[in-house]
């Protein structure tokens, strides 16, 4: 009987060790394919940054005013307009252009946006206000390009005269993983120099028209006195001596906008284009008479009419056209004048070793694109050195032409 008894409980012994080994290995087995699945849907980090930028709010910035006046006041309309797109139901624009014009269109209607940092004494330090106002676009990104105006042609004070004051016009940078810190990095850099403006949208290539009518609203408001504005982009060379003595014999009180004026542009229909417009958003064949957006003057009775006709026209993502756009509402045509050049000097094809980087072809122009940082710097120098000597006149307003004489007849050869 004992025998007996003693080899049942070893069987039961050993039927309950085989039982936990099963269900043990069930449970391994089982906890291995969770861990399987899971790294599969594990996103990349970079999905991960996005998506963790997209739903975590936007930290808010310091909303003490700095000794000008700035002030902090973070909204998220740029996150919840980001939100809204991605939980539309509408399919992606089935266009290769990286723009989603659907997402635009949605939410064109919205140009309303905080201003995060302020200058709201800028244009009042000196009685009757500055006789011309700076502003240029800019990325928060783009330190340098911004020190290297405020130490060249952007400097703030006293030009042939004139009093000259100083803006940067920013907005919230697309990819703020790239600069963690661009809040603190903007905040102090406002508080150095007091010369930045920074709007709570995101800072991209067809958000430029909401820079554009953002500063005319703010320039209406806080700077009515000043007598006129250039405008313009932070990678161009700019003569302040040149417009300050061209604007010397101007009325502010009278409409005036002056640059590179282009007339009888069409729009691109090319999907990859950067400029693209499909023929929904825009139908008509030719674009307004606009201005390159490398710079361009207005007086302050122009500026205050673009500021309400701005706010009348319907939003278009190229903001050079749209300003082409208001400029047409208020019935004004824009001046061209041959010293702005947005598109750079350009080279006669007859003269392929002619150098176009010099001073002297620089000193009687007003507005010059697409220079590199080091190029400002330079540039500033050699027109502002005594040792300039330009004997000859540089002439870039006209075509280059070569000129020869055969039995005394000049004839002259366009490049």
């Amino acid at each position: 009987m004992r025998v007996q008894l003693k080899g049942d409980a070893i069987c039961t012994l050993f039927l309950v060790v085989a039982l936990f080994t099963i269900l043990y290995s069930q449970l391994g087995h089982t906890s291995l394919r969770e861990e399987q699945l899971k790294g599969q849907k594990r996103p990349s980090p970079a999905t991960h940054r996005a998506f963790h930028a997209l739903q975590s709010p936007l930290k808010q910035l310091n909303a003490r005013p700095t000794a000008s006046g700035s002030k902090m006041i973070s909204t998220m309309k740029h996150v919840k307009m980001a939100k809204q797109g991605d939980l539309s139901t509408n399919p992606p624009p089935s266009t290769p252009s990286a723009f989603d014009f659907r997402l635009y269109l949605r939410n064109k209607d919205n140009r309303k946006f905080d201003l995060l940092i302020n200058q709201p004494k800028k244009c009042k330090r000196n009685p009757g206000g500055p006789f011309l106002l700076i502003a240029i676009k800019s990325l928060v990104e783009d330190f340098d390009r911004r020190e290297i105006v405020r130490k060249t042609w952007g400097r703030e004070g006293l030009v042939n005269g004139a009093q000259v004051q100083r803006v940067f016009l920013l907005a919230v940078p697309k990819n703020k993983t790239a600069l963690p810190t661009w809040e603190t990095l903007v905040q102090q850099e406002s508080q150095m120099y007091r010369d930045i403006l920074l709007w709570d949208f995101l800072d991209t290539f067809f958000n430029l028209t909401l820079k554009e009518i953002h500063f005319l609203n703010w320039a209406d408001e806080f700077c009515s006195n000043t007598k006129f504005v250039f405008k313009g982009d932070a990678d161009v060379f700019v003569n302040v001596e040149n417009i300050v003595h061209f604007l010397e014999s101007h009325d502010p009180s009278e409409d005036l906008f002056v640059g590179d004026i282009i007339y009888n542009a069409q729009p691109i229909r090319t999907r990859k284009s950067k400029y693209y417009i499909p023929e929904t958003m825009y139908g008509l064949g030719m674009y307004p008479a606009y201005a390159g957006g490398g710079g361009f003057l207005l007086s302050s009775s122009t500026m205050k009419k673009l500021s309400q006709a701005c706010s009348e026209v319907e939003l278009f993502p190229i903001d050079d056209v749209f300003l082409g756009m208001c400029l047409q509402r208020i019935n004004l045509k824009p001046t061209m004048h041959e010293g702005f050049k947005t598109f750079g000097i350009t080279k006669p094809s007859a003269a392929p070793n002619l150098q176009t980087f010099d001073p002297c072809f620089y000193k009687d122009l007003m507005v010059v694109h697409s220079l590199k940082v080091a190029e400002i710097w330079l540039m500033w120098n050699l027109l502002h050195s005594p040792r300039l000597s330009c004997t000859q006149k540089k002439q870039v307003k006209k075509s280059f032409r070569w000129k020869m004489k055969i039995k005394g007849t000049t004839i002259g050869y366009a490049a």
